[in-house]
Parts: structure tokens; C-alpha cells; sequence
């Protein structure tokens, strides 16, 4: 899109001007963002619309990223082991079983911590059931 209506040429077509509000809609629809997000991304690398697609779609993948769990990376597994309060092993053996997704994973590791509480009380209530039994027996 053009900044200066005198100027037609295919570099001008090239940079983002922020102050023609049609530019800045043009350009948000196009990257699928925001207006407030195209600005940021102009401010952050410049005028030049390769440069600005390039940072939105970087930083599209990195949002994307956060919330899987990457098992060949050994600061990630140390990051969800500690983030999930358990060992390497158990994290890997969750990826497992729920997939990369942390939110499947966290999903997982409550319902695993739900059952074993639910055997943890059965077991509770049958030892106190036979305590009884021999107290009367007595």
C-alpha cells in the first residue's frame, strides 16, 4: 500500500504507515492480528511488511509453543517436572500416555492423582473395618 499517494512504485507498496488507519487495517486483516498488535510488531522491527509478517508469525509459534511439551529438550523436561511437581520419568511416562499437550498432561496427572486418593481412602476404610473387627473379637 502505498504511504505517499504521489509515490506508486513497488517499494512504497513494501513498508506498513501506521498513520493511514486504512494501512493499518489493510495490513491487520492480512497478518490476521490485531491493530494494536501490528503496531507493536512495527515498532518492535520497522516499516517493512516482510519484516513485520515474519515477527507475527514468529511470534505466533512461539504462543503455539508454550503449551506443548518438548521431551528432546532437557530444559523442558526439567521445566514441567518441576512445573507439574513430579520426576523426569513420571512427566515422560504422562507424555505418554496424554500427548504433548501440557494442558492433557496436567488434565492426566490430576486424574491419576484423584484415583490413587479415591484407593488411598478405600484402603483407609478396609484397615480400620478389620481393626474393629478385632477389637470385638477380643
Amino acid at each position: 500500500m502505498a504511504d505517499d499517494k504521489a509515490k506508486r512504485g513497488g517499494a512504497d507498496r513494501a513498508l506498513i504507515a501506521l498513520t493511514e488507519k486504512y494501512e493499518v487495517a489493510y495490513w491487520s486483516k492480512k497478518f490476521k492480528v490485531t491493530p494494536a498488535k501490528l503496531k507493536y510488531a512495527v515498532k518492535k522491527v520497522g516499516h517493512s511488511a516482510r519484516k513485520v509478517e515474519a515477527y507475527i508469525k514468529l511470534q505466533k509459534h512461539r504462543a503455539a509453543d508454550k503449551s506443548r511439551i518438548a521431551l528432546s529438550e532437557a530444559y523442558e523436561v526439567r521445566y514441567w517436572s518441576k512445573k507439574f511437581k513430579i520426576t523426569p520419568a513420571k512427566l515422560k511416562s504422562a507424555v505418554a500416555a496424554a500427548g504433548h499437550s501440557s494442558k492433557k498432561v496436567e488434565a492426566y496427572l490430576a486424574a491419576q492423582k484423584a484415583a490413587k486418593k479415591k484407593k488411598a481412602k478405600k484402603t483407609t476404610k478396609k484397615v480400620a473395618k478389620k481393626a474393629a473387627t478385632r477389637k470385638k473379637a477380643a
